[in-house]
């Protein structure tokens, strides 16, 4: 299975870098994993709703351009269900025993996703109702994903 985690705005900090490039390594022998970085854009410190629809917009356009017509989106909205690890991991694991070749993960930046890549996804999830910086809802999702390969291969992980 080919996992993509396709993500406004680039990781600044290395503490945030290390953490990603851990578990790339450790889900390197579960599936194929991609990370897709586009461009953030600059919001104005007092951006009016209209600015903020249209950065949203222009951001949302950048990252539906990364998406293939076959691939099943799981995006990341406060609206979205919430899942404990185990029910995370079904979900997983049923997408690719029902022909599920590619799931990507779309991770918005700091105003959330736009109402297209949102219209465009097959399920919206949610990990809490609270806000976390993108940079560290990366870490957060990669986690929970190796995870769930680690539930669904009946191996040891802390819980």
């Amino acid at each position: 299975m080919k996992i993509t985690i396709l993500a406004v705005g680039k990781i600044k900090e290395a503490f945030y870098r290390d953490a990603v490039a851990e578990f790339q390594k450790r889900l390197g022998r579960y599936c194929k994993l991609e990370i897709v970085e586009t461009t953030d854009e600059k919001t104005p410190e007092n951006a009016s709703a209209m600015e903020n629809r249209k950065i949203l917009d222009i951001e949302g356009e950048r990252l539906l351009k990364q998406i293939r017509p076959d691939a099943y989106v799981a995006a990341l909205a406060l609206e979205g269900s919430m899942f404990d690890s185990v029910a995370f991991s079904e979900k997983i694991r049923l997408l690719g025993v029902n022909g599920t070749s590619h799931i990507v993960f779309v991770i918005g930046g700091s105003l959330g996703l736009s109402d297209a890549v949102l219209k465009r996804a097959d399920c919206l999830v949610s990990f809490s109702k609270m806000t976390f910086p993108h940079q560290l809802m990366r870490v957060i999702l990669l986690e929970q994903i190796y995870r769930s390969f680690r539930i669904m291969c009946h191996e040891p992980y802390h819980k």
